[in-house]
């Protein structure tokens, strides 16, 4: 009976301690970081989904763009070839790699549709107008969850580089983060699908 009282009390006391010293803040904030990353991370694989319906729904109007729907396709390709895990939140280089294959894609896409501008039918067309309505509607929200990842991501580091919690984020290994990371690499992106076809005689360019 005393033996469990005493069990009893040390973890009270260890519970008391670790609380005292930051230890339920940082996990909560490390919980905040993910779920953060995890809604950017929705965004972009939304993005990356729309590309193939996109390059398709161009296909048969941009007979002299070969180059551009290419390199979109590329580009999207190459996003789904970085694989990164939970682990790697806080590998700055990993972080820049997958950073550096979505500005690609962003930048492909956006010359993409500069080039749309010069097929007054294309714009016209149903799906084409869908399919930007979405674009524009994911870039926005990725650009929301950016934020907010990027301020978790802020609360966390300044929270283990100050003291006391500085002592319990070096016991435990919690290690400031990078601003990007993914915690489901398995799902991201995979390789699009996408046929170049030849328009058949007389389709509208």
């Amino acid at each position: 009976m005393i033996r469990r009282f005493f069990n009893w009390t040390v973890v009270a006391a260890a519970a008391l301690l670790l609380s005292g010293c930051g230890y339920n803040e940082i996990q909560q904030q490390d919980e905040q970081v993910k779920a953060a990353w995890s809604q950017a991370l929705n965004q972009y694989e939304r993005r990356a989904d729309l590309v193939p319906k996109l390059v398709s729904s161009v296909n048969a109007y941009m007979v002299n763009e070969r180059t551009v729907l290419e390199q979109v396709t590329k580009d999207r390709a190459r996003v789904g070839q970085i694989q990164i895990n939970a682990d790697d939140l806080g590998d700055p280089a990993l972080m820049a790699r997958f950073e550096q294959a979505q500005a690609a894609l962003g930048a492909s896409l956006g010359r993409l549709l500069a080039v749309s501008e010069n097929y007054p039918q294309l714009k016209s067309d149903g799906l084409f107008r869908d399919l930007m309505t979405q674009l524009e509607g994911t870039e926005n929200r990725i650009a929301v969850a950016r934020e907010r990842y990027v301020g978790a991501v802020q609360t966390y580091n300044l929270t283990i580089r100050q003291f006391p919690t500085l002592i319990t984020a070096r016991i435990f290994g919690y290690q400031t983060k990078a601003q990007y990371g993914l915690d489901k690499a398995d799902t991201v992106m995979q390789d699009p699908a996408v046929k170049f076809d030849v328009p058949a005689a007389g389709a509208t360019q």
